[in-house]
């Protein structure tokens, strides 16, 4: 007995060294982002930049929009604000509203003003104005620009489970609101549709 406890202690060390010991990522190389891949079934930067290309797109595109300015007049000044998450996963919206922010830069139709940057320049105000900078050269609030347009979204999820297969399904809806008037100057929405199949999985 003592025997055939020793020879399955010695199998079990001769497999825990064949295994090599904890496994870590220690081999790396550089992927295209731009590459689409589902490693699994959460919300993935691929989505996020689909979402942020069409809303870019579509809005530039949009009849209001569709023609630049004349020669000589301010482009539309848009504020991307709050993107409201309304799934059941805990996704980055801030890190979504930066990707619209900088699809909607990259068309040359509008002018862009950052939410987190506005609260950054108050306190740069305050500083300035308070002695520390040579008066002569100190910036004071009353110039900036004001907003014309105010994009808002949400974005959804359905989820369905159906044996070994699995559907999840998001929806983002985006608004631009025309401060001025209150009104909807624009809407879209991108929708999107994964399939897995539930599999082993092996070390």
């Amino acid at each position: 007995m003592n025997t055939r406890r020793l020879l399955l202690s010695a199998l079990v060390a001769v497999s825990l060294v064949g295994c090599g010991g904890p496994r870590a990522f220690t081999r790396g190389t550089y992927e295209d982002p731009n590459t689409i891949e589902m490693l699994g079934d959460r919300f993935n930067e691929n989505d996020l930049q689909l979402i942020a290309k069409k809303m870019a797109e579509s809005l530039a595109s949009s009849p209001r929009f569709a023609q630049p300015p004349p020669q000589g007049s301010p482009l539309p000044i848009v504020l991307v604000g709050k993107l409201r998450n309304s799934t059941s996963e805990h996704i980055d919206m801030r890190s979504l509203g930066d990707k619209i922010q900088t699809a909607l830069a990259q068309t040359g139709r509008f002018a862009l003003v950052d939410q987190q940057a506005r609260q950054d320049i108050a306190e740069e105000y305050e500083y300035q104005q308070s002695g520390y900078v040579s008066p002569d050269a100190a910036k004071a609030p009353g110039q900036q620009a004001s907003v014309d347009f105010l994009m808002t979204g949400d974005l959804a999820s359905i989820i369905q489970e159906v044996g070994r297969d699995k559907l999840v399904y998001y929806k983002m809806t985006a608004k631009l609101n025309d401060v001025r008037s209150g009104t909807i100057a624009w809407t879209d929405e991108k929708q999107i549709r994964k399939k897995f199949e539930k599999q082993g999985v092996s070390w």
